[in-house]
């Protein structure tokens, strides 16, 4: 089993890149900040949707007190899905960026660090290698098909399911049209 087959070290890689892409925007200026952003909006929002498909569900079931762990993960992540959403549509290199910026950015880092103490610690006292490999699969699949913007108030599975199809392809076209164009 490599490293990223275990969906714990799968989702704690994730969130080692997403602390990387907040320096790099932190550290850069102009196209390259813009560029870095949106690298970092996508991995956020493919990240997050995965997590509520895949591993809010398992942790609610199997893990002591999952229901709990997990709606406070949900209300973190929805507070940053607004965060993010209203950043998306600010100048990077305004002031009011960088301000809104460096708030996203504590939030997300504390939220990383709760999913990993309060969620993922515990996978591996609920579930062998075998599920532990599925459930990274499972990641992979659903990051696969999730939209590459943040969508608040899709905090669940079934919000996913009904709104990721089409939030999706919009997304993606919108990545498209902006690689194409540079907007």
């Amino acid at each position: 089993m490599t490293e990223r087959d275990d969906v714990v070290e799968l989702l704690k890689g994730q969130h080692a890149t997403i602390r990387d892409l907040f320096d790099k925007v932190a550290a850069t200026k102009g196209e390259e900040r813009r560029e870095c952003f949106h690298d970092l909006v996508r991995l956020l929002a493919v990240h997050e949707t995965a997590e509520e498909e895949v591993v809010h569900p398992f942790a609610r079931t199997n893990i002591e007190g999952g229901e709990t762990v997990v709606a406070d993960r949900v209300k973190e992540e929805e507070q940053a899905k607004k965060a993010l959403s209203r950043l998306d549509e600010t100048d990077p290199d305004s002031p009011e960026f960088l301000d809104r910026f460096a708030a996203l950015r504590q939030d997300v880092l504390a939220h990383a660090r709760s999913e990993e103490q309060y969620e993922f610690a515990r996978f591996h006292q609920v579930a062998d290698r075998g599920k532990l490999e599925m459930l990274a699969r499972a990641v992979r699949a659903a990051e696969a098909v999730a939209p590459t913007r943040p969508h608040p108030g899709t905090d669940t599975a079934l919000k996913n399911v009904a709104v990721a199809p089409v939030a999706t392809v919009v997304d993606r076209t919108r990545d498209a049209i902006r690689k194409v164009t540079g907007a």
